[in-house]
């Protein structure tokens, strides 16, 4: 065995060690042999335990872990401290900027037990208020956790956006005379992005090639025939296809749909020639033109044959901003600075201020003092504000039994309510199903708040029964969110066009804890697009006059409820 597993071995259990507050000494003892048996000039491994005790820093106990790994393969203490030990906590020890003492803070104070909810709880500023972290830390941790999720192979949509757009743009640059377009999954707004696809239309070929190798705009170049890839500066994997002129909107079509769309446009249209633009392909199949998003599966194709697709939802659509965090729970801005962003920057008409509720206690919750005092503040700035409003309204924990976080009398004062899943993520699917469906089925719930908990790339979320819980939602005139920040996008644009079947409307909501936030609901949008929302059927597209008879009528109903009991 070479010493650097051994090392390595030696280093995790110090860590532990540390993690777990055990004796300093014996803390230090183990850290200073894993140093030293990384160093040593031979092999550690081909010494008796005699001979281990003998070397300087090394000394009896610790020898006795090292022989016990070496003939076992492992350490009992180490095991020990392991099964005590979150594996996502585990994880993190290997995150650069972050020793173990800061670790704990983030596992016992944060209640953070994965590195995705880490990256979530940088993105959320959490990290800043914590003892022994800052706003420069937290952006390191999110920067290494960021490599660490490149170096998987997937990214994030939002994370390489900007970077994709720009190397079109440069490629346009390049090569005027060209047909240039997005193609793939990154055409279809896919939540993930494995690799992004190029086609550009040249009937010169080589020279198009020769263009783009010589502007050094990838790394790791190869060329195959009438393709070429290589990577990004940050990793990401580019693939540029090369057609004739003629056959580029053919070919854009093809490249940009998945396999089963296909299948299912081929029973319309078994052959497909060049044309000098999509829309006449899908008018050759007798087909209203389908936006490339939609084209993960044959749903939209009948739509189509019947003009029936829905007009998608714009970013242009929407009238207002809901569920907001402020500096009265886990936001970096005020509550008046976010209203102010909303109005004067985004030119919106409405914000719905949803700080966390007091189960919440990592996120600053408001207890119910502060709630009262919170709705005061409120208040006072609506009177000087002028036309623009702001809601009062609460992400109130669903507590494990499903009810909501406040007695009825609180609940009762906010204009409307997010009740979202924040704790217990691990139950079966059937209790995880019932218990969102008891908070759905509260008379005070208005928007049930990214349902699953999901991070992406990081952590699966809830398991649901999610017929069920549209079903519910259907029956007790529930919105459901469409949870836009880049790392949730929950409820799954898949889950979209049943809730739409079933009469729910569903509201596209940032979840911002700062200003810059709210550009997040761009990437809502997308998933939305995706999910084939249209503005009719999006609670935060409707009017300031619209939205607030919606808050209104449902609080009629259940002060209503609440006086039959």
């Amino acid at each position: 065995m070479e010493n650097k597993p051994i090392a390595r071995t030696l280093r995790l259990l110090s860590q532990l060690m540390e993690l777990h507050d055990e004796n300093p000494f014996k803390i230090k003892s183990v850290a200073n042999a894993a140093f030293k048996v990384d160093k040593l000039p031979f092999q550690i491994a081909t010494k008796s335990l005699a001979e281990m005790e003998k070397i300087d820093g090394i000394g009896k106990s610790t020898a006795v872990k090292i022989h016990e790994f070496i003939e076992t393969g492992q350490i009992t203490e180490l095991q020990n401290l392991l099964e005590q030990t979150p594996e996502g906590v585990v994880e993190m020890l290997g995150i650069k900027g972050i020793g173990p003492k800061k670790i704990l803070t983030i596992w016992k104070e944060l209640g953070i037990e994965t590195v995705g909810e880490l990256y979530y709880a940088c993105n959320e500023n959490r990290l800043i208020e914590a003892k022994g972290f800052g706003l420069k830390t937290q952006e390191e941790i999110a920067r290494v956790i960021e490599f660490k999720m490149a170096s998987n192979g997937k990214f994030l949509y939002a994370r390489i956006e900007t970077e994709a757009n720009e190397l079109l743009r440069k490629l346009g640059d390049l090569l005027p005379k060209a047909l240039i377009s997005f193609t793939g999954e990154y055409r279809r707004c896919c939540e993930i992005i494995e690799n992004l696809s190029i086609l550009v239309g040249n009937d010169d070929f080589q020279l198009a090639i020769d263009t783009i190798t010589d502007a050094d705009l990838l790394t790791g170049i190869l060329c195959t025939g009438s393709a070429l890839s290589g990577k990004t500066e940050h990793g990401f994997m580019v693939n540029i296809g090369l057609v004739k002129y003629s056959s580029f909107y053919k070919e854009l079509f093809l490249q940009s749909s998945t396999a089963e769309f296909k299948l299912e446009f081929a029973k319309r249209l078994p052959l497909i020639v060049d044309t000098e633009n999509e829309v006449a392909i899908f008018d050759q199949a007798g087909l209203d033109f389908i936006p490339a998003e939609l084209r993960e599966d044959s749903t939209y194709i009948e739509k189509a044959a019947n003009h029936t697709l829905p007009k998608l939802i714009t970013y242009a659509d929407l009238q207002g901003t809901l569920h907001n965090h402020s500096t009265w729970s886990d936001g970096v801005n005020t509550l008046e600075e976010m209203a102010l962003y909303c109005r004067d920057i985004l030119k919106l008409d409405y914000l719905g201020m949803c700080d966390h509720s007091r189960s919440a206690f990592y996120a600053s919750g408001l207890s119910i003092e502060r709630v009262l005092q919170q709705q005061e503040e409120i208040d006072s700035l609506n009177r000087k504000l002028g036309s623009f409003h702001i809601f009062k309204g609460i992400e109130s924990d669903i507590l494990n039994d499903g009810s909501l976080d406040y007695p009825d009398e609180i609940l009762q004062r906010f204009d409307f309510i997010v009740a979202s899943v924040h704790s217990n993520l691990k139950m079966d699917k059937e209790k995880a199903t019932a218990r969102v469906i008891k908070a759905v089925e509260n008379p005070y719930t208005s928007i049930l708040g990214h349902p699953t908990g999901r991070l992406l790339l990081s952590r699966k979320g809830y398991e649901l029964d999610f017929k069920k819980v549209i079903d519910a939602c259907a029956a007790n005139e529930v919105i459901i969110e469409v949870n836009a920040n880049p790392l949730r996008l929950d409820l799954d644009w898949r889950w979209h066009q049943y809730a739409l079947e079933k009469g729910v409307m569903l509201s596209i909501n940032p979840d911002a804890h700062r200003t810059e936030g709210f550009t997040d609901m761009h990437y809502g949008i997308l998933a939305a697009r995706k999910g084939g929302l249209y503005k009719e059927m999006c609670l935060n597209a409707l009017t300031l006059s619209e939205i607030k008879k919606v808050f209104e009528s449902k609080k009629n109903k259940t002060i209503n409820h609440s006086a039959d009991r």
